[in-house]
């Protein structure tokens, strides 16, 4: 099992744009997600038809409702995004059914619960400025709801708020009726006619956002737009770039060399020349296992394709797409009408969006997603060699899955999986690595829902049995490979799902070792990030909007904790270019030290502070 986080999963914004109490004590305590109960919904004709069907709806989410009440009636649930998600439905629930005063009580209830504050401010502005229009009688509509919709925003702080609502704009202003209906058709659909029409909570519930999207947002789209962009404009301050400060340069004879691996996607090596390891018993190209190492053509770094077979390419095979310059425009132009930056990319991207045919969403989005793989190692590696001359980087490919609906997992390749985890970590200790960047990851739900879409298991319990049988070989076999190298410090990313990582059983974010750090997301200020994932977090870096190379050498921005790992993973290159003989613990314990601590709600959140750090380090040598 392997996911790259932070990827370009359209689909999964289509599907869950909208939808996703008290403790008694007789109730069943709730520690996991995996602990959840699972829900099925029979789905009545063809998916695309409760786009348009309300009453095939409101029968659909009062079923919903019912399993989801019935739920925090019996269980108590531990975990507050989860409790919060279960809030959320009910409200969006509620406002579908026109019960207003039902969608008030149940949002309260959801906003008590989130910790970051630009969540809890930004929060259902466009539901809330809808009810206020719809009942004020006032005509015409769009202009009522302007009015209203300005009501709530331009009060609102916008240092706290800006992102979150140029974020908000930005997602207005690219979706579409087009693009929820080719979601649908590529995804829902085919998992309905392998499931007897039937389908899983989360999954329903996406049905009914998509509802909600085409038939009251979409239509009214542009009200939020104009809404959003008058306030942004009205109060735009760039935020102040904290990072530059912090920084520090190793330069060439300031240290010794340190072998970085980025295990990811796959390294454009051109990208970075002067910074790749070699091995110099390899001769490049020849097709032989030239020092006998089990490995052919390894001369810059190792390569295993999709299911897990020894490849020679370091970088991910793109393959036959119509045009790779395109791709890496879309990509960029994507990352920037949702940080609201005006560009030739970003107005492409929504042009191209807006005259999509539903036949061609499916090819454009696993195309766009396949970029996002391609690009990936490469921007990642460059973060991590940054300002240091004496950072190598040793290149190892992981291949991911773009598809929209991925191949079925299964036992056999979960075990061949382990198996390369516990090769790769081999090579690593036999050639010097002493850190390693980790920017994906995976949990067992993820697995359970590509096992959904193959109709795996005759009940949903035996699904679930069957995914964490995989899990578990899966998380056993890399957890073992990484504890067993304990002279290497692994950097692995907290996520981009804002959930608690221990309680949806993140791997390797979750893993509690001596020798990895897991790294959350913050801005340029070095607030915390809306998508961030939090739960097990050692330190958080700048995740947002971070410049590096994509393949080919041409350099884009790029957000993520995909992006906030590899900033640490540079610390601790520096560190030990500088201190070779500083171990794993003694790293984590610097970093850790003399990092900044702000609040993030009521949970702290540690910043990195790179100069600190080596200050720390150079007086201790």
């Amino acid at each position: 099992m392997r996911f790259r986080l932070g990827a370009l999963l359209l689909s999964c914004a289509i599907a869950c744009s909208l939808l996703a109490g008290d403790a008694a004590a007789d109730k069943i305590t709730i520690q996991k997600k995996d602990d959840l109960p699972r829900h099925e919904y029979k789905i009545d004709g063809k998916a695309v038809d409760y786009l348009s069907d309300r009453d095939k709806v409101l029968a659909l989410v009062a079923q919903i409702e019912k399993n989801l009440l019935d739920d925090l009636e019996k269980y108590d649930i531990q975990d507050k995004p989860t409790l919060a998600g279960y809030y959320q439905t009910l409200a969006s629930i509620r406002f579908i059914q026109d019960d207003y005063d039902g969608y008030a009580k149940y949002r309260d209830s959801y906003v008590s619960l989130l910790d970051k504050d630009s969540q809890k401010l930004t929060s259902g502005l466009f539901t809330r400025a809808f009810i206020s229009a719809r009942q004020s009688g006032a005509e015409p509509f769009d202009k009522a709801l302007r009015a209203e919709l300005d009501k709530l925003v331009t009060p609102l702080p916008f240092a706290v708020v800006g992102d979150e609502l140029k974020s908000s704009k930005g997602r207005a202003e690219i979706f579409n009726e087009t693009l929820i209906r080719g979601g649908i058709e590529s995804v829902l659909q085919p998992i309905l006619e392998q499931n007897d029409n039937v389908l899983t909570g989360d999954r329903a519930a996406g049905l009914a956002s998509n509802y909600f999207m085409v038939n009251t947002l979409i239509p009214h789209k542009e009200v939020i737009v104009a809404s959003y962009d008058a306030f942004i404009r009205a109060n735009e301050v760039e935020k102040e770039n904290i990072w530059p400060a912090r920084e520090v340069t190793i330069e060439e004879g300031d240290g010794r060399d340190v072998v970085v691996a980025v295990w990811d996607s796959g390294v454009d090596t051109d990208c970075i020349p002067g910074q790749i390891w070699t091995n110099e018993k390899e001769i490049a190209g020849n097709g032989e296992d030239d020092d006998g190492n089990g490995f052919v053509d390894d001369r810059h770094g190792i390569a295993w394709d999709m299911h897990a077979n020894k490849v020679t390419d370091l970088l991910y095979p793109i393959g036959a797409v119509s045009d790779r310059a395109a791709l890496q425009s879309m990509s960029k132009g994507f990352s920037d009408v949702t940080s609201n930056i005006e560009s030739e990319e970003a107005t492409a991207l929504k042009k191209k969006l807006g005259t999509l045919e539903q036949s061609e969403v499916k090819p454009f989005i696993e195309n766009l997603t396949k970029y996002g793989a391609y690009m990936h190692g490469t921007h990642v590696a460059g973060i991590s060699v940054a300002g240091n001359a004496h950072a190598k980087v040793l290149a190892t490919r992981l291949t991911f899955d773009t598809r929209m609906i991925p191949e079925k997992p299964t036992v056999e390749q979960a075990r061949k999986d382990s198996a390369m985890y516990a090769a790769t970590i081999d090579y690593y200790k036999k050639n010097g690595v002493r850190v390693v960047n980790m920017s994906w990851g995976g949990n067992v739900g993820m697995i359970e829902a590509v096992l959904e879409m193959h109709a795996e298991g005759e009940t949903v319990e035996e699904r679930k049995a069957k995914a964490r049988e995989i899990f578990e070989i899966s998380k056993t076999g890399l957890e073992k490979a990484i504890a067993g190298a304990p002279g290497i410090l692994f950097i692995t990313s907290a996520g981009n799902s804002d959930l608690d990582n221990e309680f949806v059983e993140a791997i390797p974010a979750a893993f509690d070792l001596p020798n990895i750090m897991t790294v959350g997301a913050v801005d340029q200020a070095g607030d915390e990030t809306s998508f961030t994932s939090f739960g097990r977090v050692d330190v958080y870096a700048n995740g947002f909007e971070v410049e590096s190379y994509v393949p080919g050498g041409d350099r884009m921005p790029a957000s993520g904790t995909s992006m906030s790992s590899p900033n640490v993973t540079n610390l601790v290159a520096k560190i030990l270019a500088v201190r070779p003989e500083m171990q794993p613990k003694e790293v984590r314990d610097v970093i850790v030290e003399t990092s900044e601590e702000r609040m993030a709600g009521e949970r702290p959140v540690r910043l990195i502070h790179p100069a600190n750090a080596m200050s720390r380090v150079r007086a201790a040598n």
